[in-house]
């Protein structure tokens, strides 16, 4: 089975601080932490170290920071030769400052210049496509030339390339911002029951600290796991990643939907998204500890 992730790669410096910096005064920081980042890029990374067969494909510049990218990848085993690396364009960098007191985040990305990927030949077959609205065209095409492939799409903003893509998709995965922007309600029935009849595929909403949302005879709301918060990072990413394991695997959605929860839960207890990924045993062990509790 294998997985294409096509998205949008970062280069993110996680700078840790005991309370968010105060404007205009000077401030020591102990440490930085860097490694890759960005929505789709996150899932594929999670999918290589869990041994799925993964693709990614994205954009980074042909620097300092796209070849760390590139060498992430490779350490966990995914494909990177649909990894774009240009010349003329800068790796996007994320500095995230992270208060881990309260496990709050604020990013600032750094992006010189706006560009995509003007064609590439994909001479794989996917099982399963995932996309996050970035590289819009070119998920359009793939999409279009895999009709037997499965796509999940990573809804984080509402915008008319983002909002095509989901016609597109057999799930879509969105923010709760995102089901609130394309609804224009707050009701999450509503915007359950309206995204489902829009898009006729199935429909998740993670609800970051009260878990996640999806319509299956009733509204289903899948709890959290509530662990000590360090840093949510990447948190969105991890649970994407984790959401498209459950589908190669063939389980049910509300196995796959807590499943996801538990590795999204752990992935805040460390710093950084990418580092925070933990090992596939790790997480069947809590999952498994949890259902022996009848938590899920």
């Amino acid at each position: 089975m294998k997985v294409l992730c096509i998205g949008h790669a970062t280069y993110d410096v996680v700078i840790p601080v005991s309370s968010y910096p105060v404007e205009n005064t000077k401030n020591r920081v102990g440490s930085e932490i860097c490694c890759g980042g960005g929505p789709a890029a996150n899932a594929a990374y999670l999918l290589g170290k869990w041994g799925i067969d993964t693709y990614f494909c994205g954009l980074v510049g042909n620097d300092y920071e796209g070849k760390i990218i590139e060498n992430e990848f490779k350490s966990v085993n995914v494909n990177t030769d649909y990894l774009v690396k240009d010349d003329n364009f800068k790796t996007t960098k994320s500095y995230l400052i992270v208060n881990t007191k309260n496990a709050s985040r604020t990013s600032l990305a750094c992006q010189s210049n706006k560009k995509t990927i003007d064609s590439l030949d994909i001479d794989i077959k996917p099982d399963i496509i995932l996309i996050d609205g970035h590289e819009a065209e070119l998920s359009k095409k793939i999409i279009s030339n895999n009709k037997d492939a499965i796509v999940v799409i990573d809804a984080g903003r509402c915008n008319l390339d983002v909002v095509e893509l989901c016609h597109m998709s057999d799930y879509i995965v969105c923010s709760k911002e995102f089901a609130q922007d394309y609804t224009k309600s707050n009701n999450l029935d509503y915007m359950l029951t309206k995204m489902k009849n829009d898009f006729a595929c199935r429909v998740v909403i993670t609800l970051e600290e009260d878990g996640c949302a999806y319509y299956d005879d009733s509204i289903k709301i899948i709890k959290p796991v509530l662990l000590d918060a360090v840093d949510t990072t990447g948190a969105g990413d991890i649970f994407h990643g984790a959401f498209v394991y459950g589908l190669l695997n063939k389980w049910d959605m509300y196995k796959i939907l807590s499943f996801a929860n538990t590795t999204s839960s752990l992935s805040i207890t460390k710093l950084t998204g990418r580092k925070s990924i933990y090992k596939l045993d790790t997480v069947r062990k809590l999952y498994d500890e949890l259902r022996r509790r009848n938590f899920y």
